[in-house]
């Protein structure tokens, strides 16, 4: 696990920019804080920052070159079946190399098969190939995205790297990316391979990108392409009976480490699948769980410490007060270098900060509710779709819930959140329906959160084109709900939440529900095995009942949230609407309407908050990358 970062000059203004790669790559720091290694020549230059894994060695370090040194390669992930590879598709002569590493393994076995190698690697990955020969650079990311790569062009210089703050450091232009903001307002996140910055973009996931003089080619190597088609299907018992030895492959593969490791445990479903597999493989396994101490609606790790004695792993648990979490906010916001706005990225800091004290990798079960539908929406989709009895009377009762108190910081002013959001969205068409609950700015609050001025320079044709990206394949097989939710969600929201939390405190996290293998059976099996009347994540949870506490089987979802709304009235309030949301900052701004800023302020404070904590989340976090790198 590493950063890497990379460019290559076009002109020979772009040679001049070269150097300042050495600055580059020292932003990347929290992600690799081992080594770090610089290639650097007139033309071109590579860098990375090493996490070591695999082969602590300083052999293994990077830039890593072949023994011609024609091939330098910079990576960023593992490659699990690595040896198996090694074994497979080498000589006896070809396999004596000079590391024990994944790096040596994936650089030669580029060579051999440039990018027909990608289909073969079991694992998460961006990483960069030059040939110094053919002055050809090869770039490539994961099927699903989990390691990020983003990258900029123009007429002198190609620049690539893990975060977008590394580019920064070359002065790309600062314009904003409009359509991104529409997109960042409404989801809490920018979709993929959009960012914030007009000229830049992430390269998307299960794509690779040849650069060769200033020809660029970007091309899909890996589509999840479901058919819907069932004919095949194991019967459910079947099915069940495959998924423990399917599963459980993943989780030993993701045990490959030559440093300390780790599991998160919340006590949901899924970590506890994952602990118990992995509990099988490595005695004394070190399990880590974070709660609330001051608060008994948000603490739930009970659950967790009864699969950790279970399972008789080496349990921490977290418990931490409200100070606790507010003294990281900052933290959190300042590690952003384009906005996020997902709330749980806080206690996911935290997880990962009180973990690296232990171990270096972690497995988590990250993944599994959008593979095996998990989350409470994909219920509430389901009742709709199922025109249910309940779901009809939620629906009748849309004027009750809109007058009752709504907010996410108790459980009965939660549920009448949940149930006046399913009753907006239960008369809505499939793809309507779908982005309404997606979405955490409706189109008619971003209207009236938005200026004119920034309204205007907002191209809806894009908008439209991104919206059909993700909803088009939407159909009657509740399977492609679950489709769009890893396209979008999982990769825009989920995987960056994870790999910028657990890259800002230097620690690995792996996630065996996405294994390729584990997603491609998922989605070959129909969706009454996931999703009916019974619940979410059936066949997870029936498959694993006998070896799961049956006490987690009666817990009800939730997210791993904090509870804000006192924070925002209270301790952060000065520096939300002094500083952050000030009247006359955001007037000079121009981007937002201070009136309707002053309205979401109002709302704060009254007995009706709804959903406003997590509108004014996306604000400030918004605010507060625009302060730090626009001003």
């Amino acid at each position: 696990m590493c950063g890497i970062a990379g460019i290559v000059a076009l002109t020979d203004t772009g040679r001049h920019q070269v150097s300042k790669l050495r600055q580059s790559i020292r932003t990347l720091q929290t992600r690799g804080p081992d080594d770090e290694g610089i290639y650097l020549c007139d033309d071109m230059g590579l860098a990375q920052r090493r996490l070591a894994i695999i082969d602590t060695s300083s052999a293994a370090n990077q830039p890593m070159w072949d023994r011609t040194e024609r091939y330098v390669i910079i990576f960023n992930g593992e490659i699990f079946n690595y040896q198996e590879l090694r074994t497979k598709y080498f000589t006896a002569e070809e396999q004596q190399l000079r590391t024990s590493s994944d790096t040596e393994v994936l650089l030669e076995l580029f060579i051999k098969q440039g990018e027909k190698c990608l289909p073969l690697l079991e694992g998460f990955f961006a990483f960069a190939v030059y040939d110094t020969q053919a002055k050809e650079l090869f770039i490539a990311r994961d099927r699903f995205g989990k390691k990020p790569l983003s990258y900029f062009i123009d007429n002198d210089r190609f620049i690539f790297a893990s975060e977008l703050k590394a580019l920064y450091d070359f002065g790309i232009p600062k314009e904003l990316n409009y359509e991104a903001l529409q997109l960042y307002l409404q989801l809490s996140y920018i979709p993929q391979p959009m960012s914030m910055l007009k000229h830049v973009r992430k390269i998307a996931p299960g794509s690779c990108l040849i650069l060769k003089g200033k020809n660029i080619e970007e091309k899909s190597w890996y589509e999840l392409s479901p058919t819907y088609e069932y004919k095949d299907a194991p019967t459910y018992d079947q099915a069940q009976k495959k998924l423990v030895p399917l599963l459980e492959e993943a989780v030993v593969k993701r045990l490959i480490s030559d440093v300390p490791l780790g599991a998160f445990l919340s006590g949901g479903i899924d970590s506890s699948v994952i602990v118990a597999l992995a509990s099988r493989h490595q005695r004394s396994l070190n399990t880590f769980s974070i709660g609330f101490k001051d608060e008994q609606y948000f603490d739930e790790t009970q659950f967790a410490e009864l699969v950790a004695t279970k399972f008789k792993t080496n349990h921490a648990t977290f418990r931490l007060g409200f100070d606790d979490y507010l003294s990281h906010i900052y933290n959190v916001l300042n590690y952003f270098d384009e906005p996020f706005g997902d709330s749980a990225s806080v206690p996911e800091f935290i997880l990962c900060m009180e973990a690296r004290k232990h171990v270096t990798v972690a497995v988590s079960g990250d993944g599994a509710d959008e593979v095996f539908a998990g989350y409470n929406k994909h219920y509430a989709e389901w009742q709709a779709r199922k025109k249910s009895l309940a779901g009809s009377l939620v629906k009748m009762g849309y004027p009750i819930w809109k007058i009752m108190p709504k907010s996410r910081n108790n459980r009965f002013s939660n549920l009448f959140r949940q149930l006046h959001r399913y009753a907006e969205g239960a008369g809505l068409s499939l793809k309507e329906r779908y982005w309404h609950w997606a979405s955490t700015f409706s189109d008619g609050d971003i209207d009236k959160l938005i200026t004119k001025q920034t309204s205007i320079r907002i191209n809806e044709g894009v908008i439209d084109s991104v919206k059909g990206k993700y909803l088009s394949g939407i159909n009657n097989d509740f399977n492609s709900v679950l489709k769009a939710d890893i396209d979008l969600v999982l990769i825009g929201d989920m995987l960056v939440k994870v790999d910028l939390m657990s890259m800002a405190n230097s620690l690995e996290v792996r996630s065996p529900f996405l294994d390729h293998h584990v997603v491609e059976f998922a989605f070959s099996l129909p969706s009454e095995y996931k999703i009916n009347k019974a619940g979410r994540k059936k066949i997870v949870k029936d498959a694993f009942r006998n070896i799961l506490p049956p006490e987690i089987y009666n817990r009800g979802k939730r997210g791993f949230e904090i509870p804000m709304l006192k924070w925002f009235r209270e301790e952060l309030h000065t520096y939300i609407f002094d500083d952050l949301l000030n009247e006359k900052f955001v007037k000079d701004q121009g981007i937002f309407n201070p009136e309707f800023v002053s309205c979401m302020k109002k709302q704060l404070y009254s007995n009706a908050p709804g959903n406003i904590v997590a509108q004014l989340w996306v604000l400030i976090v918004f605010q507060h990358w625009y302060k730090k790198y626009f001003l």
